[in-house]
């Protein structure tokens, strides 16, 4: 029998989720057809693709979905994502990237342009009423913000409506210019639920308590979170004498001093602007209670990476990992019912899981 999520709209009423929510498999499998499959998800650096002929292949949400996807630059300089498995057998069509003219599946030659249209078939010359629409690579939306792609299987909600407040907040930034630094990007793997890792993201509660060193650098006393439909944002205003955005008057925080902007984007990506750039963080459920989390650095300005609070993401990062951790196990518990949310601050976490909640009650197939 499926388990609903309840959450009431008022948080001052609103309990939080009960502990099952985070240790149930059965809820976990449910999240990855009815949330993630209807997600928008971080498909790669469109540099990728750069030129005409070039093609990438990649696992959308790898450990999750686990969804073959390949992405192309055709001829005539346009972008695609299509399905890399082979309509006729189900072989992978391209298992490397490179530069090509036309894609042929090694496995019985079948051949689609890189716009995924099939193209060609040896030996099918007596088949009737082929090909068929179905002999197509299924194409998926694909997406450009900044150096970046995104993609959907089947998206819930528009990727310009999905990322508007923030494009509109951010906009002055020369997104396009920042590049990717591998060297100061890495994967974590933490032992907790995927969703709990979001919640502890989203509220500022907890850094005075667990960050040290972060506390010194924001005014937790400024510190807020704004609401949109499907992201949010808490705001970190910098302490006196640390590092902060030159913000232009175009800006609705113009004359403030904005240490960093912590976007967070349903239902598992977070976008933290820092004055040296930005750093993308994917959160990967692989299991119940384990998930992968992949932190990308791109600089916008390279003279500032060592400055103000986004310094010592490592160590941030290492003591949300021991907090999670512990209330994963904690969750366990029989005698654990569900919690009550702060008003002043858990309103980034009632939000996700109010949304949460509307994904799973209904089933979008």
């Amino acid at each position: 029998m499926q388990r609903l999520l309840d959450i009431d709209p008022d948080i001052t009423q609103a309990s939080t989720p009960p502990g099952w929510f985070y240790t149930d498999g059965a809820t976990f499998d449910q999240q990855r057809e009815r949330v993630f499959a209807r997600s928008w998800q971080y498909a790669g650096e469109a540099n990728a693709i750069r030129v005409p002929g070039q093609v990438h292949p990649f696992t959308l949400l790898e450990g999750c979905l686990d969804e073959p996807l390949l992405l192309t630059r055709d001829q005539d300089d346009r972008t695609h994502c299509v399905s890399n498995v082979c309509t006729h057998r189900g072989a992978l069509v391209v298992e490397g990237p490179g530069n090509e003219r036309t894609l042929r599946c090694r496995y019985h030659g079948r051949r689609f342009s890189l716009e995924g249209k099939f193209h060609s078939m040896p030996e099918f010359e007596e088949a009737k009423c082929f090909p068929r629409e179905e002999d197509h690579l299924r194409p998926t939306a694909l997406e450009q913000y900044g150096p970046m792609l995104f993609t959907s299987l089947n998206p819930a909600v528009s990727f310009a409506d999905l990322l508007k407040p923030m494009r509109d907040r951010m906009g002055w930034l020369t997104l396009d210019q920042f590049v990717h630094d591998p060297n100061r990007s890495r994967d974590y793997l933490v032992g907790c639920n995927w969703a709990l890792y979001c919640d502890n993201y989203l509220e500022g509660f907890h850094i005075p308590y667990v960050h040290a060193s972060l506390a010194e650098k924001i005014d937790y006393g400024g510190y807020r979170t704004e609401l949109y439909d499907w992201c949010n944002v808490q705001v970190g205003q910098g302490s006196e004498g640390e590092l902060c955005f030159d913000l232009p008057r175009s800006s609705p925080d113009f004359g403030q001093r904005i240490a960093a902007y912590y976007w967070w984007v349903f239902p598992n990506m977070m976008f933290n602007f820092y004055p040296w750039g930005l750093s993308l963080n994917i959160v990967r459920p692989l299991a119940v209670d384990r998930t992968r989390v992949s932190f990308m650095s791109f600089v916008g300005d390279p003279s500032k990476v060592d400055q103000g609070a986004g310094v010592g993401l490592d160590r941030v990062e290492r003591e949300d990992e021991a907090v999670v951790e512990s209330v994963q196990k904690g969750l366990r518990g029989r005698l654990y019912g569900r919690g009550r949310y702060s008003p002043t601050r858990e309103t980034g976490v009632h939000h996700f899981h109010r949304l949460l909640a509307t994904m799973l009650v209904n089933d979008h197939s």
